[in-house]
């Protein structure tokens, strides 16, 4: 039990590492590749800051969890609203100003309700995988031609400030992308096991464990970079990193795990995950139109999204007990 909680530690603590590794080299990467640099936030960013979830519930599916990997990626959505952009708008309130993150909000509700909807019948199988991959790829396309079309968006900006502020020369960015992305798949694996082990020693089930430590483990790149970009009053990049994960996850980290290994879904996933999803995400599409054309969470709103986590996360885990 020991070595299981030295394992879950230890590979929490390299996945953060490696994952922003890997961004930044993936993100210099691309900049050298001439790419703009509102795509390299919307895709190369977001993508990377969703690495820890894809390659934990692709590996959890593997071993025979696909339930983990269900919980880790519902897990790291809810934490990344409520936790995430909770914690950041109560440090320093979000002013929204880029129309790119403002459609991606609409686009996000848009592919939950398509998951809903999925899970309807209690079953995940690849037919559903194949429904959520040719979306996601749909909205990759989407996602490439906004980025080309958007040059001066407030979000451009940002992008390109950060993207300097972290420049590297080039053989130094295929080196970190490379070595990132086989720390992370090794992160990975000694995180499955040793939350696995710890679930199955306590009683706990596999989607609760997803639910709970795994996700708040994979979202801790995102709170890093989303604390980062506060701190440089990059406000909308701190949004579109939120936004950009939990639309790879809700799509590619969910369709990577049911194609892997099919899933039944506990009832209280559609009944109680989702349906918070759901709400988490109509309310921040409430707080960043705003009343008046200008969307802002401010610190109120940061402290009603934090109760809301801490709320949830206690019921989940006193429900095992």
């Amino acid at each position: 039990m020991t070595l299981a909680f030295v394992a879950l530690i230890a590979g929490l603590a390299l996945l953060v590492w490696s994952a922003d590794k890997f961004v930044d080299g993936a993100a210099a990467t691309a900049r050298y590749a001439g790419m703009p640099p509102l795509l390299i936030g919307m895709v190369i960013i977001g993508f990377g800051t969703s690495a820890p979830e894809m390659v934990v519930s692709a590996l959890a599916s593997m071993q025979g969890n696909p339930a983990l990997a269900l919980g880790n990626a519902y897990g790291s959505n809810i934490t990344n609203i409520a936790l995430i952009l909770g914690l950041t708008a109560l440090i320093s309130p979000i002013a929204v100003s880029s129309q790119v993150v403002r459609k991606e909000i609409p686009i996000l509700l848009g592919i939950t309700l398509l998951t809903g909807a999925l899970l309807f019948d209690g079953h995940l199988g690849r037919g559903d995988a194949l429904i959520l991959g040719v979306v996601f790829v749909v909205l990759l396309g989407w996602s490439i031609w906004t980025g080309i079309k958007s040059k001066g968006d407030a979000l451009d900006a940002d992008v390109n400030v950060e993207i300097d502020s972290e420049a590297m020369p080039l053989k130094k960015a295929i080196f970190w992308l490379i070595v990132g992305l086989v720390l992370l798949v090794g992160a990975s694996r000694l995180l499955v096991w040793g939350a696995v082990t710890i679930a199955q020693a306590f009683g706990i089930s596999d989607l609760v464990i997803g639910l709970t430590i795994v996700a708040i483990g994979t979202s801790l790149p995102e709170l890093a970079s989303s604390l980062m970009a506060i701190k440089k009053k990059e406000h909308d990049l701190a949004l579109g990193n939120v936004l950009g994960s939990n639309l790879f996850n809700t799509l590619a980290v969910v369709g990577i795990a049911a194609g892997i290994a099919p899933l039944d879904v506990d009832p209280a996933v559609l009944t109680r995950d989702w349906s918070l999803m759901m709400g988490l995400t109509l309310l921040l599409l409430v707080m960043c139109l705003g009343r008046k054309g200008q969307g802002r969470i401010n610190r109120v709103e940061g402290g009603i999204l934090l109760c809301i986590f801490f709320g949830y996360t206690g019921w989940l885990l006193t429900s095992q007990f």
